[in-house]
């Protein structure tokens, strides 16, 4: 359950979104290239920011940049 909490969560870094050309999802309503984003959690194949709709979203690490 620490979803939940992942907005109330210290930012750990923030990252830059470098593209967003996805081959299977939309992912350019979510997020945006070029803007910086807050980093929540992570994990080895995933970045977890609160994107354009305001909300934590799972996206693969090769969208950003440190």
């Amino acid at each position: 359950m620490i979803h939940q909490t992942w907005q109330q969560k210290e930012t750990i870094r923030t990252v830059e979104c470098v593209h967003t050309d996805a081959k299977k999802y939309m992912v350019d309503r979510a997020l945006t290239k070029g803007k910086t984003y807050e980093l929540k959690n992570e994990t080895e194949e995933f970045y977890f920011v609160i994107d354009n709709t305001g909300k934590i979203g799972g996206y693969y690490k090769d969208y950003f940049k440190n």
